[in-house]
Formats: structure tokens, sequence, C-alpha cells
């Protein structure tokens, strides 16, 4: 009994001895060689760019493709430079409207071509296709947090893109937006923005010069934070935005939304924002549940329009004053 016992604990520490064990969250074997159904794994590591480790530690190639909240978190991130271009281009272009919308044109242009040239040089290569690693947990995004210390003096790096490619992919799209934007946009501002002032005129241009490194940041330092809160942000970004919107353009009734045509724009893509973030919550797993949700879509703005009236300060303060 004891002595079989002992006899087994003694034999089962050599039989582990011959692979230590693999430390770290993230570090992994390689696959050396595959003899039949043999596989010979390297050193305890990091594995290589576009795998991953298994449950047993050892790399894998990412085989998988994106599930659809993955591509909605993508196009999260390629609608945000789009976004704030229109945005820079509206504010600096001011009541001359002709150049402003040639401008947001090309914006649109731009991020197009980058996107797709994106997802054409993103492994497959030619392909709009994208081989990925399926996101697991919040630590997936953030690798270099993990890096063991068996003895708590030597580190073993393991970092590696453990979401591959939804962390670097964003920064190669920014990279296209950029150069695409430096060569396109200057001839074209140059050509149509006669009417405004010399200094006026590259303004735009400026303004994404400083939003794109700080865009990178965010990606850089919250990536993971922002693939899993993004569809609230846009909801609340976009119902934020829309009420200072129309409180800066006094809309108070729908007959001042259909004055003008670029009111009726800036209100649809609001409304295409909304839809956007609700689908991304959604997931549309259950259609018949989900797709109703889009008819809350414009419940904002209508809620926004029927109370104005209620709500003018002038006449708040009025009735303040006759209350007296």
């Amino acid at each position: 009994g004891p002595e079989g016992r002992g006899n087994a604990g003694c034999a089962l520490p050599a039989a582990v001895d011959i692979q230590p064990a693999c430390l770290g969250l993230y570090c992994g074997r390689t696959v050396l060689s595959v003899n039949g159904s043999v596989e010979t794994y390297g050193d305890c590591g990091v594995c290589p760019r576009g795998q991953r480790t298994d449950d047993n530690k050892i790399c894998r190639e990412c085989m998988g493709s994106p599930d659809r909240y993955d591509w909605l978190y993508l196009g999260f991130m390629a609608m945000l430079p789009l976004v704030l271009h229109w945005f820079f281009i509206e504010w600096y272009s001011g009541k001359k409207s002709s150049s402003a919308l040639l401008q947001h044109v090309t914006a649109l242009f731009e991020c197009s071509v980058a996107a797709i040239v994106t997802l054409l040089v993103s492994d497959p290569v030619g392909s709009l296709h994208i081989r990925s690693c399926k996101v697991k947990k919040l630590s997936d995004w953030y690798t270099m947090l993990y890096n063991p210390s068996p003895d708590y003096i030597t580190t073993v790096h393991c970092t590696h893109e453990a979401v591959y490619p939804l962390y670097t992919i964003v920064f190669i799209y920014y990279a296209f937006c950029l150069v695409l934007m430096m060569l396109l946009r200057p001839l074209l501002v140059k050509k149509i923005a006669c009417g405004l002032g010399k200094s006026d005129r590259f303004k735009s241009i400026y303004a994404a010069l400083y939003f794109f490194p700080i865009l990178t940041v965010l990606q850089a330092v919250g990536g993971g934070l922002l693939y899993y809160a993004f569809p609230y942000i846009i909801l609340v970004l976009s119902l934020v935005t829309l009420a200072v919107y129309m409180s800066a353009s006094e809309v108070e009734s729908f007959k001042d939304l259909l004055v003008r045509k670029k009111r009726l724009v800036v209100l649809f893509s609001h409304w295409l924002l909304h839809a956007y973030g609700i689908i991304s919550i959604s997931k549309l797993d259950k259609l018949e549940q989900d797709l109703p949700l889009l008819a809350l879509v414009p419940a904002p703005a209508l809620f926004y329009v029927l109370t104005a009236k209620y709500t003018e300060p002038s006449r708040i303060l009025s009735e303040g004053g006759n209350g007296h």
C-alpha cells in the first residue's frame, strides 16, 4: 500500500520533468515539426504573429474569421476618423456649403479606400476576408501585462497579439487614412475653397493631424475596453450630439427640421448611428426580438421636438418672472 504509493509519487516528477511547465497566461510552445500524429515542440516563449496559445499552451495558427461583433467593432474604429473629418470640415467651412460638400465626399472616399486596402493587405493577402483569433476575455488585448517572472528576477516576454489582427489592423487603417488624406485633400482644398480665407482653408486638415495621433493612442491603450464598450459609447454620443445640434440650430418643430436639407442629413446620420449602436448591443442574434428595437431609433428626436417648446429658456424665465 504505502510503499506502492510512494513509488508512484517518485515516478511522477520524472515524467513531468521532461517537459517543464509553461508559465504565464500567454506563453506557449511553437510546433517545430509534425511527423504523422506526433508533434515536436520548441521552448516555452512568445507565439509568432498570427498564432495564439490553445488550452495546452501550444501555439496554434489563427484560422477563424471575425464574427459579426468583431466586424461591428472594426466598423466603429473605421467610422471614428470619418465622423471627425466631417465634423471639422463642417466646423471650419462655415456658411460655404458647396466647398464643404466636396470635402465631405473626399473624406468618405479616403476612408473607404483605406479600409479596402487594409483588408487587402491583411492575411490572406489579396482578399477582403481576414483570418483571426477569437477574443475570449479582456486580458487577450493586454498580453504585455501578463509576462511571467518565474524567479521574480528575469521576465519571460510573451507579449503577442492574442486577438490577431483586431489590434494592429486598426493602426494600419489609420496609417492609410493619413497617407491618402495628405495626398488628396490639400490639392482639392486649394482648388475649391476659394471663398475661405488663406488660413481657414487647411484647418480641417490640421485638425486631422491632431486627431489621428489621439485615435492611435486611444486604440493602443483602450483597444480592449473599446471592444466591449463601443455600442454604449455610440448610443450615448449620438444622443448627446443630436441634442446639442438641435438646440444650437434652434429646432423647435418638425417644420424647422424640414426647412433645411442639411438638418435632415444630420438627423438621418444620427439615426444611422443609433441603429448601429442598437445592432451592436443586440448582435441581431434573435431577429424577431431584436429588429423591433430598431423602431426606437427616431424616439429621441421625436421626444426632443415634442418637448422643446416647454423647455424654451425665455419662456421659463418669463413664467418665473410672472410668478413673482
